[in-house]
């Protein structure tokens, strides 16, 4: 029933058994009334001791996903049905909701109406798997983080006056931080005064405030054709068309988005400059000129997502080119963060834009959440002005430099390819020669995470594409499943 268990995953027997049972109940793979294999049988199939599957078991009675019957079995417990559909809002924009792509969905054999979308793959990342089974993920390993450096700040802040500890923020972020991230943003030459700079809980809610505050049901967003899959749902549940422009090497296809603009008349352009997700590829300073042109001919706000900012090695070794240096905040909303590099748990990001649009965001975040956690937003000023993170950062860029050759050469004799090499970052988006939903469902068997390409396009058209985390990639599991799927045994 269950894939293959690993004893050397650092993970016990038991946790493997009941996560691997419990998503199987969650994605109503094993339906509710279901009888359980007795732990005989379920022993015997999967090499186990008896003990390790009455363990198993009692743990998933005891969460609620099966329940005991005396004389019978172990069943699977009647769950109440949920669900949650966006109906279409952009018929010729993608045919997106937030469970995905009305005809680009790839049900999962045996999954009662389940299919492998936007929702699937991030309610899977939030499992709790262990990080080497999740080569589809989008975060560093947690042993690669600075942890220690996360933990003194946070035993800093608590030793502060507790009556700061126990009242509300400001709306716009803590001061001290804001000042930090002035310093921060002219290093990469982009002027934001304090008072520009608007702190938020991670990208992720700098986009939805953004999105909320300069566009209305039945407006449209660009976004790259690929990106970062979660905006689409989320855009898509404001009303929003989500129409996406194609990505090339260097940047967007500038011809298609001149076309597009004219044809859409889009309110945000939302765009990885740098680092792009899910290639890793960054913008050219020739294509960064033309975007911000056809911003101003086409009256449209862009909006600069450089999450994987400190990924990225400089521009003394590399190229990197930011729309908000070039246009100093006047058509461009930078955003960014520290979720990837030193705490996704803090959930502290930030946004910087002329003073005119920050005062606008910080009434809409009031409005919305009143502050942001104010004690994630000073840990993250303690990190920063210690001085630390800039050598934890270095660090980070030099581990993912000293696997990244390696794994690409091990990406080709498992059978993927790769469009050139990306310099830096995280990612590498390879080409599996087949459907990649179906790949993800025979992974997901394994109990190894993918992120299919279909995810990464507003459209979720069936792709031989995925997503590949380098971090991600050391565990021979993972080498052992592409091999045997993509080159046979």
């Amino acid at each position: 029933m269950l894939g293959l268990l690993l004893r050397e995953s650092g993970e016990t027997l038991i946790d493997q058994i009941v996560r691997s049972v419990a998503a199987r109940i969650d994605d109503r793979v094993l339906r509710g009334g279901a009888r359980m294999p007795s732990i005989r049988a379920f022993a015997a199939s999967h090499g186990v001791s008896a003990f390790t599957v009455v363990a198993a078991y009692d743990k998933l009675v005891a969460t609620g996903y099966l329940e005991s019957r005396r004389g019978a079995g172990f069943f699977v417990r009647e769950r109440p049905a949920m669900a949650l559909n966006v109906a279409d809002p952009a018929a010729g924009g993608g045919a997106f909701g937030v469970h995905g792509a009305a005809g680009g969905r790839a049900a999962l054999s045996g999954f009662d109406s389940k299919p492998i979308d936007v929702v699937w793959l991030v309610r899977n990342m939030f499992r709790q798997m262990p990080h080497q089974q999740m080569p589809g993920s989008g975060v560093l390993p947690p042993e690669w983080l600075d942890g220690p450096a996360v933990a003194n700040a946070l035993r800093a802040v608590s030793r502060q006056n507790p009556t700061l500890l126990l009242s509300y923020g400001v709306p716009q972020g803590f001061l001290p931080l804001r000042q930090q991230l002035q310093h921060k943003l002219a290093e990469l030459e982009i002027a934001a005064a304090p008072e520009q700079i608007l702190t938020t809980a991670g990208v992720t809610q700098a986009l939805d405030l953004v999105a909320r505050e300069f566009t209305r049901p039945g407006d449209t967003i660009f976004v790259d054709d690929p990106a970062w899959f979660l905006m689409f749902g989320s855009f898509a549940a404001l009303g929003a068309k989500v129409v996406g422009i194609p990505r090339l090497a260097d940047g967007p296809d500038i011809a298609r988005l001149a076309e597009l603009a004219a044809l859409h008349k889009p309110k945000l352009y939302i765009i990885n400059s740098v680092l792009h997700n899910p290639s890793s590829t960054s913008l050219s300073a020739a294509k960064a000129f033309q975007v911000l042109r056809l911003s101003e001919e086409h009256d449209f706000i862009i909006v600069e997502d450089d999450i994987y900012c400190d990924l990225h090695p400089g521009s003394a070794v590399q190229p990197a080119t930011r729309l908000s240096a070039l246009d100093q905040l006047q058509r461009v909303i930078y955003l960014s963060g520290f979720s990837k590099t030193m705490a996704a748990n803090l959930r502290v990001g930030f946004i910087a834009t002329s003073p005119e649009r920050a005062e606008r965001l910080a009434d809409r975040k009031m409005l919305s959440t009143l502050t942001t956690s104010d004690i994630g937003e000073r840990v993250v000023y303690k990190v920063l002005s210690e001085g630390s993170y800039r050598k934890h950062a270095d660090r980070l860029r030099a581990r993912l430099d000293g696997l990244r050759a390696k794994t690409l050469r091990q990406m080709e004799r498992a059978g993927l390819k790769v469009d050139g090499s990306p310099p830096a970052g995280m990612f590498v988006w390879a080409d599996a020669g087949c459907d990649t939903n179906v790949l993800t469902e025979r992974a997901m068997a394994h109990n190894l995470l993918l992120a299919p390409g279909s995810l990464f396009s507003p459209k979720q058209l069936p792709s031989t594409r995925m997503r590949l985390n380098v971090a991600a990639m050391q565990d021979p599991a993972v080498w052992r499943f592409l091999e045997r799927e993509l080159v046979g045994s």
